[in-house]
């Protein structure tokens, strides 16, 4: 399994920074993502969770974001729906969201996933 590192970049559209390690099963997306179509960009990074948690062995995902929009929001969604069904069948998963601690808005959009997807996922300001 290859490892996906996506430099972040700034133009008319903001893509995070994104590093899927499939030795460590550490997974970050850190920055801004502002995509047209954040469902094309994501679908690759869903796919890879999926299939790593088929190893059964432990995953840590690391939200770092300053700025996204609503189709990103959907895409960490669907990702952390992943993460909470692999929980619940006994998969060994961290999550943890960290958020700019002047930023309620990012806070809350955090919050709201937890109460959606009843993932326990670790808030972290800084």
């Amino acid at each position: 399994m290859k490892d996906i590192a996506i430099k972040g970049n700034k133009g008319v559209y903001f893509i995070p920074t994104v590093n899927f390690n499939s030795d460590t099963g550490v997974c970050e997306i850190i920055g801004e993502s502002y995509h047209q179509d954040a469902k094309k960009f994501y679908r690759p990074l869903i796919q890879w969770v999926e299939e790593y948690i088929q190893s059964k062995r432990p995953i840590r995902f690391d939200f770092k974001l300053t700025y996204f929009n609503t189709n990103s929001s959907k895409a960490f969604l669907n990702i952390l729906k992943v993460l909470k069904k692999y929980a619940d069948e006994g998969g060994q998963v961290e999550a943890n969201w960290y958020y700019p601690t002047e930023d309620d808005d990012i806070l809350e959009e955090a919050e709201d996933f937890i109460q959606e997807t009843k993932l326990n996922m670790h808030l972290i300001g800084y």
